[in-house]
């Protein structure tokens, strides 16, 4: 058995989620790939991978091996960086997780520059707004907002902030008046916006005399998606409390209206997260310095 193919070979199906697209990407036998997952779960005397008719899922024991086998993937891929040549160059699948928002405002945008620089990474964006399992769903890092839980075992390096803008439609501010004061928040209505994270919708937040003053809305429509959220606000269907990059154009063409805009909020960080590793592979170490600066970039129109 070759040890190192077998643990790249495991890495991957653990990253594809399946046995056949895995061998697909490396463009192997589906048996090739079987038989290596076999053999690794022969050596080592457990079982990886609970495996059904229709999906895949990590044992603890496939979890905690995973793991290694990612940090110790990395580790071969610095040594290697450290050389002349390509081996060392970032190169192969990278998955990342971040808002539909983000993605499409801000990241989307300039990614045609990210494939010009390393044209041999084949990215995976995908768009959510939940916690996820960096090892146990194979993904690289993702980008989330606010600020981010202490963890042994993850890194969270913050690339950027961005201001909480409260804004309606000229429409919904005609019908029932411009708040002026926190105060008459209360006579007014709010689209929520409900968290994955939290499974509640978020409260309001300003700072107030140089402290914190939380204000729960009250909110006849609850959505779960930043699009959904900004899209309620231009129908008119309440007052919503976004991110600046969410709504700035609309605020520009005056579909938006920005109000209470004496009353700050805290700034809320974007950070990027991905495992701790010895050594950082240069495939994740390319993507979050890239993606560090087009943030850092477009906060200059925040």
């Amino acid at each position: 058995m070759d040890r190192l193919q077998s643990m790249q070979i495991y890495a991957r199906v653990v990253e594809m989620q399946s046995f056949s697209r895995a061998a697909e990407s490396l463009s192997l036998p589906p048996s090739r790939v079987t038989r290596a997952v076999k053999a690794l779960e022969a050596f080592l005397g457990v079982r990886l991978l609970q495996r059904t008719t229709r999906h895949i899922s990590l044992t603890p024991d496939g979890v905690l091996y995973y793991d290694n086998c990612r940090r110790l993937l990395a580790d071969i891929e610095a040594v290697e960086a450290g050389f002349p040549g390509s081996a060392g160059q970032p190169r192969g699948r990278l998955r990342v997780d971040m808002t539909l928002s983000l993605a499409r405002l801000v990241v989307l945008p300039r990614i045609k520059d990210f494939q010009a620089r390393f044209p041999d990474v084949e990215l995976i964006l995908t768009v959510a707004d939940r916690t996820v399992e960096l090892v146990q769903e194979g993904i690289d890092c993702v980008i989330r907002a606010g600020i981010p839980e202490d963890s042994p075992t993850l890194v969270a390096r913050q690339i950027g902030a961005f201001e909480w803008v409260t804004c309606a439609s000229p429409d919904y501010l005609a019908c029932r008046g411009t708040p002026t004061t926190l105060e008459d928040l209360a006579d007014h209505d709010a689209v929520g916006y409900l968290s994955s994270r939290t499974a509640r919708t978020l409260d309001w937040n300003f700072i107030v005399d140089g402290e914190s003053r939380s204000i729960r809305m009250r909110e006849r429509l609850v959505v779960n998606d930043t699009d959904a959220y900004v899209a309620s606000a231009l129908e008119g269907l309440g007052l919503i409390r976004a991110g600046t990059y969410m709504v700035r154009d609309h605020l520009r063409s005056g579909r938006l209206r920005q109000v209470l805009d004496r009353f700050v909020a805290p700034p809320a960080p974007l950070s990027v997260i991905y495992p701790k590793n010895r050594h950082l592979s240069p495939t994740v170490r390319a993507f979050v310095d890239w993606v560090a600066s087009v943030v850092g970039e477009a906060s200059g129109g925040w």
